[in-house]
């Protein structure tokens, strides 16, 4: 049976079969070795039984680098809604979720995704979200079951100049779930704006 456990460097050296997919971003190697030294936590991999690398998922805990208010986020306040409708509150995110062809089909992003939900749970996060390539229908369906929704599309997201949703799921601390929208497929924003 696979298991889930923590990414390591030494990962970077075989997880070659989850990048092939044309719809995964692959990094360079200082970027993995951040999010390793910063957030071990929230980088994980499910290992097969014969110690391949079916997916693996680098996630992150994070707020808009800088304050804009001496008021605390609530993203029920009108001055967080209207004036400030791109800043980001206390959040998780997924900045890579990816499943080997081979291993598709088995809830194993399912369960990378419930791990960083869970941290995020813990460390009274918002709202948990992550970039999903707009042509990628199979995953927007996928994070849809999972319970996510379009908060937004970022034109121009991609260095192919390919646009992404941003695609959220309240946490627990949302109550109100006042951190998604209905019609966020409508809302346009420009990558400089999602600070």
């Amino acid at each position: 049976m696979s298991a889930i456990r923590p990414m390591t460097p030494m990962d970077l050296l075989r997880f070659n079969p989850c990048n092939l997919d044309h719809l995964t971003e692959t990094y360079n190697i200082s970027f993995y070795l951040e999010y390793f030294s910063r957030w071990p936590s929230l980088c994980k991999v499910i290992e097969s039984p014969t110690g391949e690398i079916e997916a693996y998922i680098l996630g992150k805990l994070e707020s808009s680098p800088h304050q804009i208010s001496s008021i605390p986020y609530d993203p029920a306040l009108n001055l967080y809604r209207k004036k400030f409708p791109n800043y980001l509150g206390w959040h998780a995110h997924i900045t890579c979720l990816t499943v080997s062809p081979a291993a598709r089909r088995k809830g194993l992003a399912t369960k990378l995704s419930e791990a960083i939900e869970v941290a995020g749970d813990e460390a009274e996060a918002w709202f948990l979200d992550l970039f999903v390539r707009v042509e990628n229908e199979a995953a927007i369906g996928l994070y849809r079951k999972m319970g996510y929704s379009i908060y937004r599309r970022i034109v121009d997201y991609y260095s192919d100049g390919s646009d992404a949703f941003d695609m959220r799921k309240p946490l627990k601390r949302d109550k109100q779930r006042k951190t998604i929208r209905a019609n966020g497929e409508t809302v346009r924003v420009q990558p400089a704006e999602v600070w």
